[in-house]
């Protein structure tokens, strides 16, 4: 018994010893993510009374019916007997939770988005995604500019202003300097990098300028410009997917209807891909054009209120990135892309022909949608988008008509 004691006296010597020596071998790393953690639990520990600072919690849950019609080359896409399995009518459910926090010169965003199938046996519970989640401070507060930088995720459509590109994440770092200039108009120029590839160390670069009521007349014009060709792949239809420089160019004039007590805005603008070149693929051209054209007009404020946004889109088959298209597109209910014979993953399964190519570009159609306030916090919103192919030369003929019903409500 008392050599039993000695073993286990041993034991828990030698234990400890050990212990000690992988504590003294841990890296300064790991010492700062302890200490990292301990910060955030002293900050769990303090009411926001303490702190100071306005804490906003918002949300919206919404249910959505949608139809959509769906042809490829003259053959059904969706619905019983569609090609590609999928239904002609979906059905969604969606929560969505907001929490914003601001001080005198820093801020935080962040949204979590739970978007599910609704159905018994079809039906999802899992799909949670993080929308958006990014940090900001006031670097500059002059008397008539600003300075703002701004770090973490977002959609660029929260950014930058586009009815038919910016539908990809915005992982990066945003700068924001707006200038008043006094009887000229509302200046701004917003750059950003952002991360396209991880594995591969690809990033992608931005630029937006604006001028805003030009000398108070409601008009206005704003340019960006998008690169994604920042990364050499060994697979040239790999390398063709990146061959995006977008140029867009953006008119528009802000007025009031009086009639009517509407805002109503106009505006018009076209796409350029300066990196676009001749290929098999595109029927050994530059289909590397783009345009939209529409009105929007009135605002959501109160109950009976309503909102309608009216478009027309034609986009060519090299204007935009196949994964960064927020307009109409086709459907592509198939998932097919335009330089690879799938969207995901990288390489897409291979190159695609100009047979083949599909994608969501290369579409000329149009979108209405209707916003209208039931209650102070209850939305109806319906669309319509139809859209047909532009050149019949590249890829299938597509056609793609979808209806859309939406029920939110917003606290």
């Amino acid at each position: 018994m008392r050599s039993f004691f000695c073993a286990i006296f041993l034991l828990m010597i030698s234990a400890a010893a050990f212990a000690d020596t992988v504590e003294a071998g841990r890296d300064l790393e790991d010492q700062d993510i302890q200490a990292l953690r301990d910060w955030i639990n002293t900050k769990r520990q303090v009411s926001l009374k303490e702190i100071g600072g306005d804490l906003s919690i918002s949300g919206e849950v919404r249910t959505e019916f949608q139809a959509a019609w769906e042809t490829r080359n003259g053959k059904r896409q969706r619905g019983s007997g569609g090609e590609a399995q999928l239904p002609a009518r979906a059905y969604d459910i969606e929560v969505n939770l907001m929490l914003d926090y601001r001080t005198d010169r820093t801020w935080a965003s962040i949204k979590l988005e739970f978007d599910n199938d609704a159905g018994i046996f079809n039906g999802t519970l899992n799909k949670i995604a993080l929308e958006r989640a990014y940090l900001g401070g006031r670097i500059v507060d002059g008397d008539l500019y600003t300075i703002d930088g701004e770090i973490g995720r977002r959609k660029m459509l929260l950014s930058f202003d586009s009815k038919v590109q910016f539908a990809s994440f915005f992982d990066g770092i945003l700068v924001r300097y707006d200038h008043a200039l006094e009887n000229i108009a509302d200046f701004y120029i917003h750059p950003g990098g952002f991360i396209v590839n991880e594995r591969m160390d690809q990033y992608g670069y931005i630029v937006e300028v604006g001028f805003l009521n030009i000398a108070n007349t409601g008009f206005l014009t704003k340019y960006s410009i998008v690169d994604w060709d920042t990364k050499h792949y060994s697979k040239s239809f790999v390398n063709d997917r990146f061959k995006f420089l977008v140029s867009q160019w953006l008119l528009g004039y802000r007025f009031m209807i009086k009639s009517i007590d509407k805002i109503t805005l106009l505006y018009a603008a076209g796409l350029y891909n300066s990196k676009a070149r001749r290929l098999d693929v595109s029927d050994h051209k530059r289909a590397n054009w783009g345009a939209y054209i529409g009105f929007s007009m009135g605002q959501l404020r109160k109950q009976w209120d309503w909102a309608l946004d009216a478009n027309y889109q034609v986009i060519a088959a090299q204007c935009i990135p196949d994964f960064d298209v927020s307009g109409i597109g086709l459907g592509n209910a198939n998932k097919s892309g335009f330089y690879t014979q799938t969207i995901t993953p990288l390489d897409g399964g291979g190159p695609s022909t100009r047979q083949t190519a599909g994608g969501l570009t290369n579409y000329r159609g149009f979108s209405i949608t209707l916003d209208f306030l039931l209650t102070d916090k209850l939305d109806v919103q319906q669309n319509y988008m139809q859209s047909i192919t532009l050149d019949n030369h590249i890829g299938p003929f597509r056609q793609f008509k979808q209806y859309e019903i939406e029920f939110i409500y917003s606290w």
